[in-house]
């Protein structure tokens, strides 16, 4: 009886490390009124919530093709964006997201995106950018943001850019995609 119950959990062992979750943390960040928190709960619920500005954070837990992403949502207003890196430690992934319609403010995402990039904590995390609200008539494709963005200048990091409409989903979970699969190449 002793023997079958150490295989039990010899197998039980195996199974978790072959199909058990793996766990992603996921820091999304942004400009105010980028859509970040309508982007959260559209994964998290599949539906659209009325958001307010964020002013702290808010952080969801997203099931996703056996990953678990936990994603902290952190307010973007201008005033708070320098407790952005309070999030920063332990952070595998970065949701950058954009207005696409703002090109007001496309070169302030800029600057803020190339400051985060450079804290050391950030250094191995993997950066998605998300261009929402492409549903608008006068939004920015995904090339033009990467250019205004500096993306290809890159060279030390992996990155990957994505259109999105977090009102309808659309590229939401293709985001989703490029995230695990990255998570599965860092073995």
């Amino acid at each position: 009886v002793n023997n079958s119950f150490t295989m039990g959990n010899v197998f039980e062992k195996l199974f978790k490390s072959l199909f058990g979750k793996k766990e992603m943390r996921i820091l999304m960040v942004g400009l105010d009124a980028a859509g970040k928190t309508t982007i959260l709960y559209k994964l998290k619920l599949g539906e659209i919530v009325t958001t307010i500005p964020t002013i702290g954070f808010n952080v969801e837990t997203v099931e996703y093709k056996n990953i678990s992403f936990t994603v902290w949502d952190v307010g973007g207003q201008d005033k708070i964006r320098p407790l952005w890196r309070h999030y920063f430690q332990n952070t595998q992934g970065l949701i950058f997201v954009v207005d696409s319609n703002d090109r007001e403010r496309v070169n302030e995402a800029r600057e803020e995106l190339t400051r985060m990039l450079a804290e050391d904590e950030l250094r191995d995390a993997v950066l998605l950018v998300f261009v929402n609200k492409q549903d608008l008539p006068n939004a920015m494709n995904a090339a033009e943001i990467t250019d205004k963005l500096g993306l290809h200048s890159l060279r030390q990091r992996n990155w990957y850019i994505q259109a999105t409409c977090a009102t309808s989903g659309d590229g939401l979970y293709e985001g989703l995609d490029w995230l695990s699969n990255q998570l599965k190449n860092q073995k």
